[in-house]
């Protein structure tokens, strides 16, 4: 007998114990309830995934729950805001039995690491379709924004830049003599939830490098109205990637390739000593509009470009 919807709810996503006091209500009724502490905001954020666009089909369902859940997350550690829960939307071309429970392993796993209930959703027939919807608490009126970078301030990074994007390369055929750690990176990204809470109070401008440093910080420059230099000696890169760039003479790879979810963020020089994040310092908010990069030795702009749908 086929599984219906709400006996596929109950079967794969109805195992997690409640974590957060501000879950009223989770999985059961029309809607869940949440609880809002007095001081803080609630920080709202949506990411979906498409077979064939954001994976590819017959990607490992483990892999792909973990993934999903944890690039929303990195939306949350973008602002600073502590994640406290979670609805998911799939959409599946048939009940596969085997499928949902690895994906539902990846996917609690993470929540449970980070104390996320997952309070609802919804479970639709049609093309591989997943859908979170991820909300967080943050200190009201000190939540992280891209708009607050100020010339003069430093711009630092969590990490290391391009070694999801290495991964997407191995999987479309590029051979690395060291692939794990890149196609870990480009698989199980994991969400800078931590440096997120710690940059909170120090930091101006943060966003999470989604889709490349160049396209994500051109949007912080975009909506603070300033200019950036970034320094490529400075860019924290790996041994593999390095080699990849010997190997290819693609410069461009690690900074417009997507997938990285480090937070990217800037601050005043005076806040520097106050930085209790392992980051690295890679460039410098300016006055004069757009995005430039320092290598050998000369400055040149840089197209300020990541990966965008309908484009």
């Amino acid at each position: 007998m086929p599984l219906s919807e709400f006996s596929l709810i109950r079967r794969f996503f109805t195992q997690q114990h409640i974590a957060n006091p501000s879950t009223l209500l989770g999985i059961g009724d029309d809607c869940a309830l949440l609880s809002i502490p007095d001081g803080y905001e609630l920080a709202v954020t949506t990411d979906t995934m498409v077979e064939n666009v954001h994976f590819f089909a017959g990607a490992d369902p483990e892999l792909l729950g973990h993934k999903l859940l944890a690039v929303n997350l990195s939306d949350l550690a973008g602002m600073g805001a502590k994640p406290v829960s979670v609805t998911l939307a799939l959409t599946l071309p048939k009940v596969d039995e085997n499928w949902l429970t690895a994906f539902a392993k990846g996917f609690l796993n993470l929540a449970e690491r980070h104390s996320v209930d997952l309070i609802g959703g919804d479970t639709t027939s049609g093309p591989l379709t997943l859908t979170v919807q991820a909300m967080g608490l943050v200190p009201k009126g000190r939540a992280l924004r891209r708009s607050a970078a100020r010339p003069g301030d430093f711009i630092y990074m969590t990490g290391f830049l391009g070694d999801a994007g290495l991964g997407l390369k191995i999987k479309q055929g590029y051979r690395c003599a060291d692939s794990d750690a890149a196609l870990t990176r480009f698989n199980r990204p994991e969400p800078q939830i931590e440096a997120g809470l710690a940059l909170i109070g120090v930091a101006n401008a943060c966003i999470d490098l989604s889709d490349g440093l160049a396209g994500d910080l051109g949007h912080i420059l975009e909506q603070s109205q300033v200019g950036a230099c970034i320094d490529w000696d400075a860019l924290p890169l790996s041994k593999a990637v390095q080699t990849y760039i010997n190997d290819t003479g693609d410069w461009a790879m690690p900074l417009t390739a997507g997938d990285d979810y480090e937070l990217c963020f800037t601050l005043s020089p005076d806040q520097a000593d106050k930085l209790a994040v392992a980051a690295a310092k890679i460039g410098i908010i300016e006055s004069q509009p757009g995005l430039r990069l320092h290598k050998s030795g000369n400055i040149q702009p840089l197209e300020v470009k990541g990966f965008e749908h309908f484009s």
